[in-house]
């Protein structure tokens, strides 16, 4: 019997993000069905961020991906990619948090907070951080 997690993926991403990234982030949400070439099969499989109608989490799954301004200067407005998904995960999907993590890290906005990981059934909370580019190991 597997476990199952909460997963929730919370950050803002830069607007010069490479068109490359918002395609495979699309796809991982489930926004688009074809798979984008430049993905490496061996690192995402198959989405990870696809809503399940079915999810077991209180208030279903929820994904969201949308550009929003974020400032408002005399010299114009400033936008960025507002990412947002919360999914129940089965644990095999935790074999791929880290392609999935590295694909985001570069293009995070703001360092600090991205989302946590938690046992379906319990309540400690695995925090996703990203920072510099990066982000801090999820030790699961």
């Amino acid at each position: 019997m597997s476990d199952h997690f909460e997963a929730v993926f919370s950050c803002f991403l830069r607007d010069d993000i490479p068109a490359s990234v918002l395609l495979a982030l699309r796809w991982h949400l489930g926004l688009d069905d074809e798979e984008p070439e430049d993905l490496d099969p061996e690192n995402s499989p198959y989405p990870l961020l696809v809503p399940n109608s079915n999810s077991r989490l209180p208030g279903g799954d929820v994904v969201s991906l949308r550009r929003t301004v974020q400032e408002f200067t005399t010299s114009g407005e400033r936008y960025e990619w507002e990412l947002f998904a919360r999914c129940y995960w089965v644990d095999d999907f935790t074999l791929w948090l880290d392609d999935l993590l590295a694909l985001i890290a570069p293009h995070v906005a703001r360092p600090g907070y991205g989302g946590y990981l938690r046992d379906e059934y319990g309540t400690d909370l695995k925090i996703i951080t990203f920072r510099e580019g990066t982000y801090d190991p999820v030790d699961i």
